[in-house]
């Protein structure tokens, strides 16, 4: 048996490198069908026996080229506790790129989670988890139990942020009065009084400042080490403003119990104080409405039912469904969930899939039907026998997929993580420019200082960091609710820009099984009396079209003798001393009526099967793979969106074009050989249109591998769906449409919450620094900086939340 080896080639620009690698590896004895791809940079061969893969590498070398064998890269996924905003991201992604043996890291500040893919012999997890920790962060290992944990993380986070809101608020609101009611000519008690008792007003502004620090210490503990670890975040800019803030206010208290009492007009402890409380609300509302982004993963995940009956002997016992082998008879009752994936083996009921496929029409099942962990037994109690369980199941399968989509990268995230990398430390740069730049203009060190801390509170890298994570977690999620999986963030993006898209025939517009049209009976037979002798002697026969002819049949068939098939010709059998054949359009040649019936058959993409009675020809069936009731409504409606369409399959010309013209298809391509079907896609693309392939079947693959996007629909083969970016639940077209719309309603919202964020830094910095503050008298409280702060990363998660309601 062959053996797949895989190398790394480095050096190649081109197709003609491509060429070049292929045949240096070709010379080397034992070498065969190699394949290499310049886009991932890979040499894949088969071997037979053990070949000298010295002389391999010496002869890639020879041709340019750089070689090295592939590592065996292994993914994990892990839960990053403490991260708050954008640069947190930056921070643990370059933590980890720092380690020998990582090959890509991806951090989703949205879940918390990091994708990492890794070179097991070169680093461990517990290496990358100390990385993580090192950088002021903690790292846990994802488990089958992870999305409770998240969920109840998640809600813990939720409960701290509202407690630390609650508590900060009982002295932020008495030490925002006692502050400000000098100014609006609220008389406070003489004890405590501004003009009368200036220490006791400074210490009393200190006591209530004290406990909201302590709220905040995260702020301080977290925020301010960064800066010296070379990765300020957003708490970095909150500690460092709030602090500067409490700083003062120690030294003006300092100063008026010296007796300097002019500082007590300008103390700054409610500035800190208020900031710090309404960070915290922002904080809850964002932790509250990022939680809403995952319901519909936890939905999926909770489809599945937490135990299982397992019948073992004569007993039934209950066990959980962690415990559940491969092979075990398994009991469902009625109203429950399915387990696992399995086989009915006794009793038969109605499936409603509509969580898991978002298909509404219950689908019945009887002994040897498939079932799928999660869907819900309706009408009967049926016993299965366990096929796949643990994460080979449909649903964790789905559910892994959605996860892997939420926590990879879309394209146009990229800009906003390059920006969000700068962030802090140019906000830093604008906070010290700003102080030093009122100040010698002569306006004084607390006006210089009133505008520093703007600057430092306003300009938060949240919003950047979730404009896109957000909306794509969304997205993702809405998308599994339809039954439209998108494998990456990549997929979903790309989508949306579908200029053209390739059909395959068999199985994708048609039903993909052959079924029997029309009977036409020659010279007067009898139809049903045809249907029956057709039936009776296609009931022996495998083919396809045999078997069509077969189930639309019901009754009792007549007792056939001396069977036989005749390769290309058709099948032949005794029924009652009469002979009795089937066969295609080479037994044609003996009847003019038949072959024009046949030519029209033809015409309307049907399959003509002649029978004969004792040699004459009696009745001509026509055989079609019909059209599925949804492609024609598709296929419109991706017209109505200015996307064109094709059609590709190996079938002859006129069968081809009947298909196309009945669903509306633009082009057709057809007598296509299996492995052609790829250059195809490459035709269009080359043409210059953003190419999506939708197809089911092995043969589909190469094509769906090379288009822009591949959507495999869920009925396909394990291959197709492999190979594609995005998967249908459903063998419905109309999910395609839906594909595309739910890729542009989520790339607009990830535009929009860019924009927002983007403009939102533009405008609020220059304005919290003072550049409008000479012409207009415009400056910006710190306080109300710190309201705009919290709020900003609130409206970007709430926009992407919106996602899930848009009408597609």
């Amino acid at each position: 048996m062959a053996e797949k080896k895989e190398f790394i080639v480095k050096g190649m620009t081109c197709a003609s490198c491509v060429s070049a690698v292929e045949k240096a590896a070709l010379k080397v004895e034992g070498v065969k069908n190699p394949v290499v791809s310049l886009a991932t940079e890979r040499l894949v061969f088969e071997v037979e026996t053990p070949i000298d893969e010295s002389e391999l590498v010496e002869r890639i070398k020879k041709a340019g080229y750089e070689i090295e064998k592939s590592k065996k890269l292994r993914k994990i996924s892990l839960e990053v506790e403490g991260m708050t905003c954008a640069s947190c991201v930056s921070a643990v992604e370059k933590a980890v790129n720092k380690l020998d043996g990582i090959n890509s890291v991806s951090v989703n500040l949205t879940t918390e989670k990091a994708a990492i893919e890794y070179d097991p012999s070169l680093v461990r997890i517990a290496d990358i988890k100390k990385a993580v920790e090192k950088n002021g962060y903690k790292a846990k290992s994802v488990t089958t139990k992870t999305y409770d944990r998240d969920s109840e993380r998640r809600e813990a986070v939720t409960r701290s942020y509202r407690r630390k809101f609650l508590f900060s608020s009982i002295f932020a609101l008495p030490l925002l009065l006692v502050a400000m009611a000098h100014m609006f000519g609220i008389p406070l008690p003489s004890i405590i009084s501004l003009e009368q008792n200036p220490l006791n007003f400074a210490l009393v502004q200190l006591f209530l400042t004290i406990p909201i620090v302590i709220a905040g210490k995260d702020f301080y503990l977290k925020g301010i080490p960064n800066l010296f670890k070379g990765h300020p975040n957003m708490d970095t800019l909150v500690g460092l403003g709030t602090g500067a803030a409490v700083g003062y206010g120690l030294f003006a208290t300092v100063q008026i119990a010296l007796g300097n009492t002019s500082y007590a007009m300008d103390l700054y402890f409610e500035t800190a104080g208020v900031i710090i409380a309404l960070i915290s609300l922002g904080k809850y509302f964002e932790s509250f409405s990022k939680g809403r982004t995952s319901e519909a993963l936890k939905k999926l995940m909770n489809l599945s039912p937490k135990t299982a009956f397992l019948k073992r002997g004569g007993e039934i016992v209950e066990i959980p469904v962690e415990e559940v082998e491969v092979g075990d008879t398994l009991l469902v009752k009625v109203g429950s969930a399915f387990p696992v994936d399995g086989v009915v083996v006794k009793g038969n009921s109605s499936v409603d899939q509509s969580m898991l496929t978002g298909e509404s029409i219950p689908v019945n099942i009887q002994e040897g039907s498939e079932v799928v962990g999660g869907t819900v037994n309706l009408s009967g109690t049926v016993e299965i026998k366990a096929t796949k369980v643990g994460s080979d199941t449909a649903l964790a399968q789905i559910v892994k997929l959605v996860e892997d989509a939420q926590a990879s990268k879309a394209p146009i995230a990229k800009l906003a993580d390059i920006i969000s990398g700068y962030f802090v430390p140019v906000v830093l740069g604008i906070a010290a420019v700003t102080f030093l730049s009122w100040f010698l203009l002569g306006y004084g060190f607390l006006f210089a200082f009133s505008m520093m801390i703007s600057v430092l509170v306003i300009a938060c890298p949240c919003a950047l960091g979730l404009a896109t994570p957000t909306a794509i977690m969304v997205g993702t999620g809405r998308g599994a609710e339809m039954g439209i999986l998108f494998k990456s963030g990549e997929a979903l993006e790309i989508t949306h820009k579908t200029k053209a898209v390739i059909f395959d025939k068999t199985g994708t517009i048609t039903e993909g099984k052959p079924v029997l049209t029309d009977i036409i009976p020659l010279i007067g037979f009898d139809k049903n009396k045809a249907l029956k002798y057709a039936a009776s002697v296609g009931a022996l026969s495998s083919h396809p079209l045999d078997k069509a002819i077969v189930q639309a049949y019901d009754g009792d068939l007549f007792e056939v003798n001396d069977f036989k098939v005749i390769p290309g010709q058709g099948i032949f059998a005794q029924i009652d001393g009469v002979e009795i054949s089937l066969g295609n359009t080479r037994m044609l040649k003996d009847s003019d009526t038949a072959r024009k019936n046949s030519i029209e058959l033809s015409k309307n993409g049907k399959t003509p099967v002649l029978m004969k009675y004792n040699g004459e020809p009696v009745c001509l069936f026509g055989i079609a793979d019909v059209v599925k009731p949804s492609s024609k409504k598709a296929i419109e409606e991706l017209k109505k969106m200015g996307i064109k369409t094709f059609m590709v399959t190996g079938d002859s010309v006129e069968t081809a074009r009947a298909i196309a013209k009945e669903v509306g298809i633009d082009e057709v391509m057809a007598e296509v050989m299996p492995e052609d079907k790829s250059k195809k896609v490459k035709e269009l693309k080359e043409m210059g249109y953003t190419v999506t392939m939708v197809g089911d079947g092995i043969n589909d693959s190469p094509a769906l591998a090379e288009a822009h996007v591949g959507i495999a629909i869920g009925s396909g083969t394990d291959v197709a769906l492999e190979s594609a970016g995005v998967v249908l639940m459903k063998s419905d077209l109309r999910d395609v449409v839906n594909a595309i719309r739910l890729s542009k309603v989520t790339i607009r919202n990830v535009k929009q919450n860019l924009f927002w964020a983007f403009f939102y830094n533009v405008i609020g910095i220059p304005i919290a620094a003072g550049i409008f503050y000479i012409a207009f008298g415009l400056k910006l409280n710190p306080m109300i900086a710190g309201a705009a702060m919290a709020f900003s990363s609130v409206t970007v998660v709430t926009n992407a939340l919106r996602l899930k309601r848009a009408s597609l």
